[in-house]
């Protein structure tokens, strides 16, 4: 999918309305967080934190590392 928007002035700032199919294929709703990253290949919106997922898979990667630690103190 892809389409053109257009930049509106909001108050001291400017803002683009998003088209109900793009909000329906990024899964959010009103009052939910939309994070932009920048790609090589310009802006990509997700509606997940990047670092967020960072973090899960470091933790993930611990827990493999420590598994034996963790059933020892999941025991106590």
């Amino acid at each position: 999918m892809s389409g053109k928007l257009k930049v509106r002035k909001i108050g001291n700032s400017f803002g683009i309305v998003l088209p109900k199919q793009l909000i329906s294929e990024l899964g959010v709703g009103e009052g939910d967080e939309v994070f932009w990253v920048r790609t090589p290949d310009g802006v990509r919106l997700t509606p997940y934190e990047p670092d967020f997922a960072k973090v899960v898979e470091a933790n993930r990667d611990y827990m493999r590392r420590h598994r034996n630690a963790l059933r020892q103190l999941a025991k106590r």
